[in-house]
């Protein structure tokens, strides 16, 4: 190992660390090595970084990425927040549509409605108000986010909410899988359960700049209103929207990991 430069600051040494770990949790000996750092200086780093919240010890040993840092990447990147920045998408969804529009984030095993415009049609939703949350696969956003999900996530969620679900209609794992293939299939999620009955809707993903879901935008509406060639027009409308957020939307986004506290921002 060679001798460390003495010119070469500390404040370097930590930015190498955090690099270091980006490419996944390490212990202090392989870090160091990698780093060409002795073991010492390697611990000393990371104890400074464990104290400012950006390194985290993990319990088999090893140091990995925390939190503190993807605050701080979230805040460089996303000044308004995810409901100010899809906020605009929901406006001119709703004028162009004159229907209800909702924001869904993934909560969980939930879906959650970050936000939403009123349309003049008087409607019922699944998740009501802001806040308000209902199991994946319940409704059209719900469903557009669980269908994009990675497959052993979507089957974990599968598992979790089938239980969770009895009595509500024809929803079994037989007809989660069914819907998710058509969503996958068609790029947006349109099944009306027949759950609240003469409403309808339409859902489609938001990807964020690495292709991962993090959200869904929805109309909600009476039925006839999603029928023949309007149905085309909506779903148009919603992925032109949806296309461009994800141009825009910072996967670090704290509100896409802890939906609830945009509530109150």
């Amino acid at each position: 190992m060679k001798s460390e430069d003495p010119a070469v600051s500390s404040l370097q040494r930590a930015v190498a660390v955090l690099r270091a770990l980006a490419s996944g949790a390490g212990r202090v000996s392989d870090l160091a090595k990698t780093l060409d750092y002795t073991q010492a200086t390697t611990h000393r780093l990371l104890q400074q970084l464990v104290q400012e919240g950006l390194v985290e010890q993990l319990p088999d040993k090893r140091y990995a990425l925390a939190l503190g840092l993807f605050e701080l990447a979230a805040r460089a990147g996303e000044r308004g927040g995810l409901r100010s920045q899809c906020r605009p998408s929901l406006l001119r969804l709703g004028a162009a549509l004159g229907d209800s529009v909702f924001l869904l984030v993934r909560a969980g095993f939930d879906a959650m409605c970050l936000d939403r415009w009123e349309g003049p049609f008087p409607i019922r939703s699944f998740t009501g108000d802001i806040g308000g949350r209902v199991p994946l696969g319940v409704g059209q956003g719900s469903m557009a986010i669980l269908a994009n999900l990675p497959e052993a996530e979507r089957e974990e969620v599968i598992r979790h909410n089938v239980p969770r679900l009895a009595g509500r209609g024809p929803m079994d794992g037989v007809y989660l899988r069914t819907e998710i293939a058509k969503a996958r299939k068609l790029g947006y999620a349109a099944t009306n359960s027949g759950l609240i009955e003469g409403m309808a809707g339409v859902g489609v993903p938001v990807f964020d700049a690495r292709g991962e879901v993090v959200a869904a935008l929805s109309i909600g509406t009476l039925a006839e209103r999603v029928k023949g060639e309007r149905l085309q027009v909506v779903v148009d409308l919603l992925q032109r929207e949806a296309r461009t957020l994800s141009a825009q939307i910072n996967p670090f986004d704290r509100g896409l990991r802890r939906p609830a506290e945009a509530l109150v921002s």
